[in-house]
């Protein structure tokens, strides 16, 4: 049950829901592009070096709990 729970949790991690984040530099930066398509590509590589660092936790927690369990 638990690795059920485990997999569907990190499953659900790995489907980002779109995310419109940026730091004020970058906004300010796109706010004077006149097409959305910068902006699109900023949103997107935002959220591409964010996944990674739960990816390497989740990986190294699965390590670990494969170790602790035996």
């Amino acid at each position: 049950m638990r690795t059920k729970f485990f997999l569907l949790l990190i499953l659900l991690m790995m489907a980002p829901t779109l995310a419109e984040a940026q730091c004020a530099m970058c906004r300010a930066v796109v706010e004077s592009e006149v097409d959305g398509k910068t902006a699109e590509g900023i949103n997107n590589g935002i959220v591409y070096l964010m996944a990674f660092p739960y990816l390497l936790v989740a990986g190294l927690g699965y390590f670990v709990y494969r170790k602790m369990r035996g």
